[in-house]
């Protein structure tokens, strides 16, 4: 995990310079890029930009890759930014209250995202779908479809709240919130399991199933829940969709 870029080497890639703004509050990432580098977002992320660049949208992979995208939780179409007439800035950001964290990917592992966590990555970087086990589908409040991010480069994830790293050894487990997930590791192993021995108990607990994961690998969680800032919501008379 690193916190802010400064054109390191990447697996033969030199990275564009780019910094996170803001981490105690609503962060913003700053991203300069060199002439003809690309940039690809999550749609309605970019907040301003240098003249330079150019802002289209596209849905990467086709037709089929943008509807698992959209059974993941994400948008159909992604924002591609590219610097077409010299180097120039990028602001973006996502809409909630929370972190941003860069991962550097050197092609020898891939993350698995749950919705809404993926920003923006380098264009070297592939964004897919993963299809999970009907069981984790139903259960795990991500649904049947999770993404999956590999390749070279950098990836930016977003929260709802602050962004903390669980570095796992081998064998040692962790229990996650399934609202507090944000990503993991693809080779580390994961499971729904109840939240404690016996099926009522784990109901009145208020968590009642819950994700364990087993290490070696990272789990990212998220400080803070969505679903319960819907339920706060919806109690003060609002709908959320």
């Amino acid at each position: 995990m690193v916190k802010a870029g400064q054109g390191k080497e990447n697996g033969g890639i030199t990275l564009a310079d780019y910094e996170i703004l803001y981490q105690d509050a609503f962060p913003v990432v700053k991203y300069r890029l060199r002439q003809g580098e690309k940039l690809k977002a999550e749609a309605d992320a970019m907040i301003a930009m240098s003249a330079t660049i150019d802002v289209t949208g596209g849905a990467e992979g086709g037709v089929l890759r943008g509807l698992t995208r959209m059974l993941a939780g994400e948008k159909f179409f992604f924002q591609y930014l590219t610097a077409s007439r010299g180097p120039g800035e990028v602001l973006f950001a996502h809409a909630l209250p929370g972190g941003i964290i860069d991962v550097e990917l050197d092609g020898t592992y891939g993350l698995r995202v749950q919705k809404d966590g993926f920003l923006a990555a380098t264009d070297s970087v592939e964004v897919n779908t993963q299809m999970q086990n009907l069981f984790q589908g139903i259960f795990s409040g991500e649904g049947f479809f999770v993404l999956n991010i590999s390749g070279k480069g950098t990836v930016f994830l977003s929260s709802y709240g602050a962004i903390h790293a669980i570095n796992l050894q081998a064998g040692e487990e962790i229990i996650v919130d399934n609202g507090h997930l944000v990503a993991w590791t693809d080779y580390t192993q994961y499971k729904i399991t109840k939240a404690s021995g016996g099926w009522i108990s784990s109901a009145m607990s208020g968590e009642f199933l819950v994700c364990r994961f087993t290490g070696p690998g990272i789990v990212l969680i998220q400080t803070r829940n969505p679903g319960g800032l819907k339920t706060f919501i919806g109690k003060l008379g609002f709908k959320l969709n």
